[in-house]
């Protein structure tokens, strides 16, 4: 491949991931604006019990971020070994991340916080739940990285694919702090 198309094939993928976070921004938000309307439309909101698990998870996620910026940066230095170790721990963390949450939606429901309880719990469920349906394809991009990069596959497209699952990593977890944020003082936790 040529430089030339090396080059337009990385500003192609930065593109797309611009207008992929864009989109998923505007997504955000809307889901904002409908729940500060809804909230304020009427007085049956009700805030949602904020389990200390979602604390857990947020430093979870943090350090899922964190390490797999670690492995970007020591693949730009070509050590492949830490790499491979710092990638395959952000990619862990990332599934633990997921684990946690699924476990934060069982307890809220053995409270009998349920998806149609309320408005306010009907927002969180759907909050939460698309921001971790945006992490799983993050995920699946990290986790087929981790298996190339673990087989010796990781020629020069593929660095591109890990500093561009690397930014919407990043862009994952400010997501999930704003969303926390979004919650505990637009939701009204209990």
């Amino acid at each position: 491949m040529s430089v030339v198309a090396a080059g337009a094939g990385r500003r192609a993928s930065y593109t797309g991931l611009c207008a992929f976070l864009a989109s998923v921004t505007m997504f955000f938000a809307a889901f904002t604006s409908a729940m500060v309307v809804r909230r304020g439309a009427s007085r049956d909101w009700k805030g949602v019990p904020a389990p200390s698990l979602l604390w857990v998870n947020t430093g979870i996620l943090a350090l899922s971020s964190l390490a797999a910026e670690k492995a970007r940066r020591d693949l730009r230095a070509g050590d492949r070994r830490r790499f491979n170790i710092g990638w395959t721990a952000a990619t862990a963390l990332g599934a633990l991340f997921v684990a946690g949450q699924i476990t934060v939606w069982r307890q809220l429901r053995e409270q009998g916080v349920y998806v149609n309880s309320h408005p306010g719990s009907a927002f969180f469920y759907v909050g939460t739940v698309s921001h971790a349906i945006h992490l799983a394809g993050g995920w699946i991009a990290m986790f087929y990285l981790a298996i190339r990069a673990l087989r010796l596959e990781l020629g020069p497209g593929r660095r591109t694919a890990v500093e561009v699952s690397t930014l919407y990593w990043h862009f994952l977890g400010i997501l999930w702090l704003y969303l926390l944020w979004l919650f505990r003082f637009w939701g009204n936790w209990e």
